[in-house]
């Protein structure tokens, strides 16, 4: 069955264009948020939300590795797992995320000399490839999941090295911030 005629397209291909473009706008408005506006949550301390972002980040590489090396020996159902693991790390980050620039304050990186321009790269990169892989890895899974399997390779061919390369700098922003966040 080819991508345009699935019966379910009529329902989640809007949904994932939809999240495509509502997310991205969220999350980026949470850089124009005023510090008073910051929300706090009771006593919870949650200046460490950054190494769980690091953490997760982490995490979802080696899902992604290991999801590539189980479909490369034709273990389907590791694969499936490997990848969906993945994914919801990566939804729980993101969840994560929002809940930490509504609360803590914005930290700003004091590194100088070559390592300013380095981690800059890295930064905006991430940022930017950041933005297609929510809709690459949900239309990735949703044809895996329709067993569309053609349309589905179609799209790992970029999603899997585009969210390999967010998910380890999303490791190199936290290594190069660590410093600078406040305690």
């Amino acid at each position: 069955m080819s991508q345009a005629t699935h019966p379910r397209d009529r329902v989640f291909v809007p949904l994932i264009v939809g999240l495509s473009v509502v997310v991205p706008i969220a999350v980026a408005l949470l850089f124009l948020l005023p510090e008073s506006w910051k929300i706090q949550w009771g006593n919870a301390n949650l200046r460490s939300l950054p190494f769980f972002h690091a953490v997760l980040n982490g995490a979802t590489a080696v899902l992604l590795l290991v999801g590539f090396g189980m479909i490369k020996t034709k273990n389907v159902a590791a694969h499936r797992l490997a990848n969906l693991t993945a994914f919801t790390l990566s939804a729980v980050f993101l969840v994560s995320y929002v809940v930490s620039h509504l609360s803590n304050p914005d930290a700003k990186f004091g590194g100088e000399g070559w390592i300013r321009p380095v981690y800059f790269f890295i930064l905006i990169s991430h940022i930017v490839l950041s933005v297609p892989v929510l809709p690459m890895a949900m239309f990735s899974i949703y044809r895996a999941l329709n067993n569309q399997i053609a349309a589905h390779k179609r799209w790992v061919k970029w999603t899997f090295p585009i969210w390999l390369y967010v998910a380890i700098t999303g490791v190199l922003v936290y290594v190069f911030m660590a410093p600078y966040y406040p305690h």
